[in-house]
């Protein structure tokens, strides 16, 4: 698929850029929205914390499974039917939530609304890539950055109004209205395939043995911790991720038209962007517990502790389009050995709980800029510049994968190595020194990245 690239972007391309930010912020909203409502979901339906968990696991699960499909049929069969397709699913599944009768309609309302949000980011960044010259694309993948950041502020204020001004209903009614939005402008400014679909066929094995790795993954990350299954499941899912991704090698290598192109991980520059990408998932799936910090470390009360995240969460959205801005004046790697290095400065001042309250919000800062820098642009260049066009796509959606089996990891072992030492605040103080030496490796890790593209790999 190519489409001439236009330099003059804010002219030019403004509808498209609404219609691709409006779709990534909408997705982002329903992550951000969700956490207040989980208290009144327990209570309208009458379970208990690890039941109601399923909320947050199901949509990661089909989310994750989703992405590596919708990238796949973008690539095959234009940008444009797939991401209005991943806006519809994502719709239907707001609505069908909001219309369960009872938990477990719910959940599979959750697991649509996830499938169709697994599409969104990966087709969206994957348009950008096609349309705008490279000099503007490290602009316009910053922003979609600095939304999620937007996203993760206005969230959390704007479920709990609806919430109390009408009902828990309306934070999944409000993705209707702007899913239409999106439909009606999509369907006239989001370009047009130029070249024919692919006809080779659709890779089911592919799909089913992503799916089922997947799920092995996410359930083995998830439940690792949980004091009845997880020592008994645990080493039984470790055992079957390593069979089915040796399964899953040997199929993609064989196939003609791979739901993972296996060849992406033979470019050397790319398999590396890969870890990082896993790195950047874990450093930003590290600011759940800060809050938890908070309330044990200075005494901050639990309805107030989101408040002393709104420094790190306005500097991760600076950090999102300032690091989108310099891109590309100073390059990739050089952007994501800034990101790491605050992430390892910030967490590292945030380890230490015996400085006060107002020490802890400074440490935030460069926590948010890290996360906005990491998670913004400067990984997604790299899949840009370094994928064939036939699979780019593709390539954007091993990074949305890689970056969430990150933050799952990071919310499994640092709420377990706090509660190790205790559970405290010097439990959290050491779990957040463990974590500034982590991104400190993965600065490390950077150093091996070229300061030029290398050659694209053939497919």
């Amino acid at each position: 698929m190519s489409v001439t690239a236009q330099p003059d972007v804010d002219a030019t391309h403004k509808p498209l850029i609404r219609v691709l930010f409006t779709g990534v912020f909408m997705a982002a909203l329903d992550t951000a929205i969700i956490g207040p409502a989980i208290p009144v979901l327990r209570e309208s339906f009458g379970v208990d914390n690890r039941t109601v968990g399923l909320i947050l696991s199901v949509f990661v699960l089909f989310s994750l499974c989703s992405t590596a499909l919708m990238a796949n049929l973008s690539d095959r069969l234009g940008r444009r039917p797939v991401y209005l397709f991943s806006v519809s699913l994502f719709a239907l599944g707001s609505l069908l939530i909001a219309l369960s009768p009872n938990f477990w309609m719910l959940i599979v309302s959750r697991a649509i609304q996830g499938a169709g949000a697994g599409g969104i980011t990966p087709t969206a960044s994957a348009v950008v890539g096609d349309v705008f010259a490279p000099e503007k694309r490290g602009r316009m993948l910053g922003l979609i950055g600095a939304t999620y950041g937007m996203a993760f502020v206005l969230g959390p204020p704007l479920a709990s109004a609806l919430m109390l001004a009408l009902s828990w209903h309306w934070i999944f009614l409000l993705n209707l209205p702007i899913a239409a939005v999106i439909l009606v402008m999509g369907a006239k400014v989001l370009p047009k395939r130029t070249s024919a679909p692919v006809r080779t066929p659709l890779d089911t094995a592919g799909i089913v043995l992503t799916f089922t790795l997947l799920a092995a993954l996410v359930l083995g990350i998830t439940r690792v911790l949980d004091p009845i299954l997880g020592l008994t499941l645990w080493p039984w899912l470790l055992l079957a991720v390593a069979v089915l991704l040796l399964l899953l090698i040997r199929v993609e290598s064989q196939v003609a038209s791979p739901l993972i192109p296996i060849s992406l991980f033979r470019n050397r520059q790319l398999a590396l962007t890969y870890l990082l990408a896993v790195g950047a998932g874990y450093g930003m799936g590290s600011v759940i517990f800060l809050a938890a910090l908070a309330t044990k470390a200075y005494g901050v009360t639990p309805h107030n502790a989101g408040f002393v995240l709104l420094p790190m969460v306005v500097c991760s959205m600076l950090g999102s389009g300032g690091g989108g801005r310099l891109l590309n004046r100073l390059g990739a790697r050089t952007m994501i050995l800034m990101g790491f290095g605050l992430l390892a400065a910030g967490y590292g001042l945030t380890a230490v709980t015996s400085l006060g309250l107002w020490f802890f919000l400074l440490a935030s800062v460069p926590v948010g800029l890290g996360v906005g820098i990491v998670v913004g642009g400067a990984l997604r260049s790299i899949a840009i510049d370094e994928a064939p066009v036939a699979v780019r796509a593709a390539a954007q959606g091993l990074i949305n994968i890689a970056t969430a089996i990150g933050t799952l990891v990071a919310a499994a072992s640092i709420s377990a190595l706090a509660d190790f030492s205790g559970g405290g605040a010097d439990g959290f103080g050491r779990a957040y020194g463990l974590v500034a030496v982590l991104m400190l490796a993965m600065l490390l890790l950077t150093l091996s990245l070229n300061k030029t593209r290398s050659p694209v790999v053939a497919h």
